[in-house]
């Protein structure tokens, strides 16, 4: 059967971070690109910002099941929408450290080099920090590396509240700085400053997502199109098995093929390795560009844990928490030599969230108003620590074609140690009690690592510009690149990474200046 086809220049699966800042970059270059996401847009509703629709029952993520190595399921932590993860995230935009780039000791191993360093995508972090309005103030991070341009908007103002934590952690010798964030908060901007930021999407379209950011003004050129409710089924190699000649799509019940010059998978770091093992041939019988072995391998997912500080005697009625950060322990202390991690405020802490991570709370029917008063007089922290990466840890599929995560825990000490570091630090700040939850396997969208890049084909599934070793018009620029997985939100990392991969396209296919040279005016 003859399928209806399409031709393009660039084809582009998934509309995250990734994606949609490439089709974003390459916009204005005379390239026909088409983007192809599976979900459609987010409606604007009043459930947007409906705590238990939102959080509870979960309204905005696919009802979609994974499984973890002992075959027991648990709701697939994807969002597939124009936005991808970033309409629900939390908007943090931290850079990578200068030394994540380089080989690190770790407790339990060897955090590996990446291919390229910091001051290779450093200008594209200035461009992304643009493009997706970050908000943010030099000079208080201890862990700051080199900037080559100030952040493009001030730092989002503590509340008194928040600022009265900031000078008590001061006064333990710590360095709190502003979390760089992604909202539209400069005069005449949308954001109103709710508590509905983390895991929300955005009713005023405030929230520096890629949707807002990148698909919409991008959508604007004529060379950019996009399809959405359009799933990609499989990738077709020619008969060399070197060049992928078709990508066949699933739109509305119809079945296409498209055509293009470059295939690039953003699907996400577990649905890209879906993508390619569901496109075995005879040429590539354990999945595309699995020469290496190492497609799926590698998976990581930060260790992370929430911690919920109270201090009874203290009432607040903070609205916007999220504006605080410690990387005092990122790299160890004098007591423990090893990276401890990022410490950031998590945003306000609704009853709904109480409920969501210890369930056995949401039985208890009548002290709801008792957990309410709770979140006034406490405040959220998000602690992260380094997932080393292991070839044990992995992505697979099973017979039926249902995702299988095999996970490995490491770095547990060092991740301990932050914890207690943080609990020590809240104590000595007023807080008498707080309360933990370590994160579970489908509990994070920071997920990493299962096509890492590198230099030698043998070790790595990616050149350093993020194209397969064995098929040469592919390419992947969600975080399946990460060889390693520091300690940050990994979504500026992306998008900055997705530049710089817009660039060598821009140079590969000739279409003249590129994107750093250009002053990033043309992208």
């Amino acid at each position: 059967m003859t399928l209806p086809t399409v031709d393009c220049d660039v084809a582009i699966i998934g509309t995250g971070p990734g994606g949609a800042t490439l089709a974003y970059a390459l916009r204005n270059y005379g390239v026909r690109v088409l983007l192809i996401e599976r979900g459609d847009f987010l409606p604007r509703e009043p459930e947007n910002w409906d705590k238990v629709e939102a959080i509870s029952r979960e309204r905005y993520s696919p009802k979609l099941e994974w499984l973890d190595h002992k075959d027991r399921s648990f709701r697939a932590p994807v969002r597939y929408s124009v936005g991808g993860q970033t309409k629900v995230y939390g908007a943090c935009m931290l850079r990578m450290r200068s030394s994540d780039f380089e080989a690190v000791q770790h407790e339990d191993g060897i955090s590996p080099e990446w291919p390229f360093k910091y001051k290779d995508l450093e200008p594209y972090y200035s461009a992304a920090e643009q493009i997706y309005r970050v908000h943010g103030k030099t000079g208080e991070d201890p862990t700051e590396p080199p900037r080559s341009t100030p952040f493009p908007f001030p730092e989002i103002e503590h509340e008194s509240y928040v600022a009265d934590l900031s000078g008590r952690l001061k006064q333990q010798g710590l360095h709190p700085f502003h979390l760089p964030m992604g909202v539209d908060l400069h005069p005449g901007g949308k954001c109103i400053r709710c508590d509905t930021c983390v895991g929300f999407p955005c009713q005023v379209q405030a929230k520096s997502d890629a949707e807002i950011c990148c698909v919409r003004p991008a959508l604007k050129s004529p060379n950019v199109e996009l399809w959405t409710r359009a799933v990609a089924s499989r990738l077709i190699t020619d008969q060399s098995g070197k060049t992928i000649d078709g990508l066949e799509v699933r739109k509305d019940d119809e079945l296409w093929m498209v055509r293009a010059s470059i295939f690039v998978s953003s699907c996400n770091a577990v649905d890209s390795v879906k993508l390619f093992l569901r496109s075995s041939n005879s040429l590539h019988t354990d999945g595309l560009a699995n020469s290496s072995r190492l497609l799926g391998r590698n998976y990581m997912q930060h260790n992370n844990t929430t911690i919920f500080a109270l201090d009874p005697r203290r009432r607040h009625e903070t609205i916007f928490q999220k504006t605080l950060a410690i990387n005092d322990f990122y790299s160890g202390d004098k007591d423990w030599p090893f990276p401890m991690g990022n410490i950031q405020l998590s945003g306000n802490a609704h009853v709904e969230h109480l409920f969501h991570k210890q369930r056995f709370l949401s039985k208890w029917a009548r002290p709801r108003s008792f957990f309410q008063e709770m979140t006034h007089r406490g405040i959220g922290w998000f602690l992260i620590t380094e997932d080393l990466p292991d070839p044990r840890s992995r992505v697979a599929l099973t017979s039926n074609g249902t995702v299988k995560i095999y996970r490995g825990r490491n770095n547990l000490g060092s991740h301990r140690k932050l914890i207690s570091r943080a609990r020590l630090m809240l104590r000595r700040a007023g807080y008498p009690i707080t309360f933990r939850h370590t994160s579970k396997i489908g509990q994070t969208g920071h997920y990493c690592g299962t096509m890492r890049a590198g230099n030698n084909p043998e070790k790595s599934v990616l050149t350093p510009f993020c194209r397969t070793h064995d098929i040469n018009n592919l390419y992947v620029v969600d975080g399946s690149f990460f060889p390693s997985a520091p300690a940050v939100n990994p979504v500026l990392t992306i998008a900055a990474n997705s530049l710089r991969v817009a660039d060598h396209l821009v140079r590969r296919l000739k279409l003249g200046r590129t994107i750093v040279s250009d002053g990033f005016s043309r992208a």
